[in-house]
């Protein structure tokens, strides 16, 4: 996260977003930085209007636990809807398992 941060930094300052700026923000900060997620996010954010990305992400509904990036916002919503449908699924079963013991059961008491 904190690689994001430096890039947002170095943004709002009006700064390049490259390499040796984002390198040299995070070392300010006390960071251990990997070169390899350097170069990762100066690349992943080369075509990316970061301006617009933030007023999209400050238009979009807050994620319920924590926060994320845009694709982790979709990925998670994905993951929430598969997790929702898994568990009405469970809850079907349920209640058909229910029916029918509850079936048997009648039948015994009359």
């Amino acid at each position: 996260m904190e690689y994001v941060y430096a890039a947002l930094i170095l943004n709002e300052s009006g700064e390049e977003i490259n390499e040796d700026n984002v390198t040299a923000v995070l070392e300010a900060a006390g960071v251990d930085v990997e070169e390899s997620r350097v170069k990762a996010l100066v690349a992943a954010l080369e075509d990316v209007d970061i301006e617009e990305a933030v007023e999209t992400a400050a238009a979009a509904p807050a994620p319920a636990a924590g926060g994320a990036s845009g694709g982790e916002v979709e990925a998670a919503d994905e993951d929430e809807d598969e997790e929702e449908e898994a568990e009405e699924a469970d809850e079907a079963e349920e209640d058909e398992d229910e029916e029918a013991s509850g079936e048997g059961l009648g039948n015994l008491f009359g």
